[in-house]
Order: C-alpha cells, then structure tokens, then sequence
C-alpha cells in the first residue's frame, strides 16, 4: 500500500480513526475528513507521531458543496486518492410510525447520498489510473433489519445496492468496489446503551463479546490492498457471528 493515498470521511473517532491508522500503518499516506477539525488534527497528530503522514479537511457529508471543497482541497493539497473509506454516518432513530421526515430525511442524505457523492469525486482519477479500492462502511442492520431504525437501515441497505451496482460499472477499470458490514462495535454510539442491553447484545453474538474499531478496520485494510485484487461486489461481515447469512 506504500504510496497509496486514502481518504477516510468520519476519521475523527470510532471506526474511522481505526481504519485511518490502519491504512497508515499499511503504508498509505492519509486524509482525514469529518465535520471537527480540532479532533482530526488530534488523530493527525497521533498517526504523524508513528511516522505516518495525514492530512485534514473538514467535510459535511450532508452538502454537496462541502464534499465537493473537501476533495478539491485533498487533491491540490494531497494528491489523487486511491483509496476511498466511506465511513461516515448519523442515527436519527424512532418507530416508523412516529418518525418525523426531517429524520428520515437526514439519515438517507447523510449515509447514502453523501457516500455516493463522495464517490462521485474519486472515479476520474481512479478510472484514469486504472486502480482504484472503495470501500463502503455499512451495517449488521443492513441484512437483518432493527426495530426503530428504519431510516438507518434503509440507508446503509442502500449502500449494499451501490456497492453491488460500482462494482459492476468499475470492475474493467480496475477499481473495486466492496463492503464492509459491521455488527455492534464498541464505539460512542454504543457506549450509550445501559449495562443491560449491552448484556443483552453480548449474549446474541456467538464470540461473546462486542467488537472493536481494530477489528473492522482490519478488513477495510484487506479490502483495500493488493491481496483484495479479485474481490469486488463482496459485503464482508465483521460481525462475531450475530448474523450468519
């Protein structure tokens, strides 16, 4: 992966900063992108002290002009991006029955259209290179479905769908296209459930315990190296078991 560059959007915490740090380590050089520029520089910071080199810029993956400066800037500033990590994403959870459109409508703008024009910004370069790795950061939800988020499934199902469809478009260009579906990580967003329903969660996954950000970003890391050459259209399942198609 040396001289590869990345370009990670929701690089600030979570999953994003695990797969920022593993591509480094890999060798690509890195930009980093989410909405808070002060915490970027802070995972900038760590990756330049293990020898790394990473960029920032700041993008709101809701407006289409922000993705659009964001990569721009990347380009003048960084280069070309070879490797794209949509990670990115909101929950605006509730029933359906009561879910407001503002909510609907925020979570499809964020997680699906956003990607989508995040991808939209790497494909000439990418086809013009004749290599090109993108990889979707989508969910467990995705395929089995959770009450009370119907926006957000809907959404990253979604992603499956344009993955699969890239895929297709891509593959003589040699640019792959791939997913990586996530089961319950350890990450603010599921720092916040009570004791309780962690218990509960745990229990349901056949290794007995909830995920790390290491643990996906291990397979972004795989899905964008030369060992994934062949692999394209693929939703890989980082689960520990919880769903088993």
């Amino acid at each position: 992966m040396s001289n590869r560059i990345a370009f990670i959007s929701g690089a600030s915490r979570g999953i994003g900063k695990a797969c920022a740090t593993a591509l480094s380590c890999a060798g690509a050089k890195v930009v980093l992108a989410a909405r808070q520029i002060d915490k970027l520089e802070a995972v900038a910071a760590e990756i330049r002290l293990a020898g790394g080199e990473a960029f920032v810029v700041a993008m709101d993956l809701s407006s289409q002009d922000s993705i659009k400066e964001a990569f721009a800037k990347a380009a003048k500033d960084f280069g070309r991006i070879d490797i794209l990590v949509n990670n990115a994403g909101i929950t605006r959870d509730g029933l359906a029955l009561r879910m407001k459109r503002v909510d609907w409508d925020a979570v499809l703008e964020t997680n699906l259209s956003g990607s989508f024009f995040c991808i939209q910004q790497v494909l000439s370069p990418m086809i013009r290179e004749h290599w090109g790795r993108i990889v979707n950061i989508t969910s467990v939800v995705a395929e089995a479905g959770n009450a009370g988020q119907a926006n957000y499934c809907a959404a990253k199902a979604g992603l499956i769908g344009l993955t699969k469809s890239l895929a297709h478009e891509l593959a003589s260009r040699n640019v792959t296209v791939n997913a990586v579906a996530p089961g319950f990580i350890e990450t603010d967003m599921t720092g916040s459930l009570p004791d309780e329903a962690k218990a509960r969660i745990t229990e349901s996954i056949p290794l007995k315990r909830l995920g790390k950000p290491q643990d996906v970003a291990a397979a972004v890391r795989f899905l964008a190296s030369e060992d994934a050459a062949y692999i394209t259209g693929h939703v890989l399942d980082v689960n520990g078991g919880m769903y088993m198609r």
